[in-house]
């Protein structure tokens, strides 16, 4: 782990590029001279991000890039796909081919500690506040913001972002699961200088530093709000309109009812594309579709009329089934990012942005490049925007931070 103080300085400054290259010294000599000259003070801290298509030389990633350009923390990881900014300061969305995203921040006064976590020495979930606050290294008063990268076959993620949640429930925290190559399962992640395999790495902002999070899960609801009247685990396995005076019934049964009542077009989508939401507000009266979790159908018992989803549930809660297709995607973004422009402050403008999106958006949901990247360039336009495709998002909804599917997570740096 690393700990490095700034000295107050008044003026954040954010910069990325990105390189095609095939040779991983060429891609890295590529980014740095891009870079050269770019900021005016020393950067505070270093974010890469590499396509797994370089899987066999991780290893040199650190060193080649230390030497070029010694920063005192630089986290990343690999990417099944990577997002970083053309020669025209536009954001690009590199898939299926050779590429390295660096993204390097002067951060004025903020305290940036790195940190390489393994799933051994998590405490457990029944541990108080500070046993997190220990691991980490940053007390709760300091209200850090994290960027968070893991090994997508940790299976601790989870309980990491609820003990983190726990520790500094003010904190926000983004961030993805690094993606693999598909021929031998490896994942790179990636702390100062070493590399590992495992675990989760990340870095906590602390000071004045503000990083918002846009959560984008593109689906749209279909039929009318649930209750849930009766599950076990993730199974769910009735479900009512107390206030409509309905009678409760397997949710197989309203499923198959909700299917008569959609257009020929939804059903088909249906077949591939249907979702759930859990609502995550008791209280809300009038449910947006931004309020919902989106999570998956894993399958059916057509005896029992149960449906098996990939969370778990709970007798109280609010649940809507969903479909996801290109153009749900794209408007639930659209609307999200219009909303930021709208509610951010004029004098305290973004300065620089992550995105951490899912491997099933990008082209093969869209049928064309740079759809995301490019509809947050629209409404953000000149800043800087690197990241990765990922096999999972972080990224909070509410007030708690979950590991999403299928979806965009924007984090979005500015100062205070």
């Amino acid at each position: 782990m690393s700990d490095i103080p700034q000295k107050p300085n008044p003026t954040m400054e954010w910069a990325n590029a990105v390189s095609t290259c095939p040779s991983l010294e060429g891609a890295v000599k590529d980014v740095v001279a891009q870079l050269k000259g770019r900021l005016t003070a020393p950067p505070t801290l270093g974010l890469v991000f590499i396509s797994s298509s370089f899987t066999s030389e991780f290893a040199r990633l650190l060193p080649l890039l230390q030497d070029l350009l010694p920063l005192p923390v630089l986290v990343g990881c690999s990417g099944g796909g990577i997002v970083g900014m053309d020669a025209h300061s536009q954001p690009q969305e590199l898939e299926d081919t050779p590429a390295l995203s660096l993204t390097l921040a002067v951060l004025p006064g903020v305290a940036v500690r790195s940190f390489h976590l393994s799933a051994d020495n998590l405490p457990d979930l029944d541990s108080p506040p500070m046993a997190w606050a220990e691991l980490i290294g940053v007390a709760p008063e300091d209200n850090p913001q994290f960027i968070l990268m893991a090994d997508p076959f940790s299976s601790s993620v989870t309980d990491l972002l609820q003990g983190l949640d726990f520790a500094y429930p003010s904190g926000v925290k983004i961030g993805g699961l690094a993606s693999v190559d598909g021929f031998n399962r490896h994942s790179g992640l990636f702390c100062d200088r070493t590399l590992h395999t495992e675990g989760i790495v990340g870095v906590a902002l602390s000071g004045p530093v503000v990083l918002d999070a846009i959560v984008a899960q593109g689906c749209r609801p279909i039929g009318p709000v649930y209750q849930v009247e009766k599950a076990e685990r993730n199974i769910l396995l009735s479900l009512g309109r107390p206030e409509e005076g309905e009678a409760v019934r397997p949710p197989l049964e309203l499923l198959q009812d909700l299917f008569e009542t959609l257009s020929e077009a939804e059903r088909k989508l249906a077949q591939s594309s249907l979702f759930i939401g859990i609502a995550q507000d008791s209280f809300k009266l009038s449910l947006d579709p931004g309020d919902f979790l989106i999570r998956t159908l894993l399958g059916v018992d057509p005896k029992m009329g149960a449906i098996a989803v990939g969370d778990r549930l709970r007798p109280g809660q609010r649940v809507q089934f969903h479909l996801r297709d290109a153009q749900t995607s794209a408007l639930d973004l659209e609307n999200l990012l219009q909303r930021y422009q709208q509610q951010t402050p004029v004098d305290t403008s973004p300065v620089g942005a992550l995105m951490f999106s899912c491997m099933g958006r990008g082209a093969g949901l869209y049928d064309r490049a740079n759809f995301d990247s490019g509809l947050f360039a629209q409404y953000l336009p000149g800043v800087p925007l690197g990241g990765f495709f990922c096999g999972g998002e972080i990224g909070p909804l509410g007030q708690t931070t979950f590991l999403h599917g299928f979806t965009s997570v924007f984090g979005i740096c500015r100062q205070p």
